[in-house]
């Protein structure tokens, strides 16, 4: 009896999903996301790179005082807009609060449905983000085989960087070869 066992793609939980120059959709242009969950079900994540003017303070008043700089909202993603995803980086030796759900070494997820409470005394960095990317089973697989995202390894520290709109360029750079000169690629072209 044959059976027709297919591969099981890799998760990208953890992982970064860089915008190629030729990805069309202004939800995404030039966009860094944090791949939260990938699985069969499909995956979500948040852009990194898409600070807003909101402070933190007026969405969160205890997470001033753990928010990486900037410190204000971003744009996670066109996905539920109007609900929120926090995303945090464990401080060194610290314990995991109550509230913290892990995602990839350090960096992992905070339900605030309770409030940040004191929380934020185990945190090295949080940021806020209002809605999120998401896409179906296989949606993911197939925009990255069409060459839409580039995938790369992330470091702790990128999504809480302090110059979210270099995070484009400064992921690409640290890459080799013709990844490297992707992050020198004119935002238009035509124009250059």
């Amino acid at each position: 009896m044959a059976r027709n066992l297919r591969r099981r793609a890799p998760s990208l939980t953890g992982q970064l999903l860089v915008a190629a120059p030729a990805l069309q959709d202004p939800n995404f242009e030039r966009a860094v996301v944090y791949v939260i969950a990938h699985d069969s079900d499909g995956a979500y994540g948040v852009v990194l790179n898409r600070a807003t003017e909101l402070p933190i303070r007026d969405v969160l008043p205890d997470g001033e005082c753990a928010a990486a700089s900037p410190d204000v909202v971003f744009e996670g993603g066109p996905v539920e807009p109007n609900g929120a995803i926090c995303l945090a980086r464990l401080a060194p030796g610290a314990l995991a609060p109550k509230i913290y759900e892990p995602v990839s070494g350090p960096v992992g997820t905070l339900d605030l449905r309770a409030g940040l409470g004191d929380a934020h005394v185990s945190l090295s960095a949080l940021r806020v983000f209002s809605g999120y990317a998401g896409w179906a089973p296989e949606q993911l697989r197939d925009e990255i085989q069409l060459g839409a995202w580039i995938v790369i390894d992330a470091l702790p520290g990128d999504p809480f960087v302090d110059n979210p709109e270099d995070l484009w360029s400064m992921v690409l750079r640290r890459q080799s070869g013709l990844l490297a000169a992707i992050a020198h690629f004119p935002p238009d072209p035509v124009l250059n």
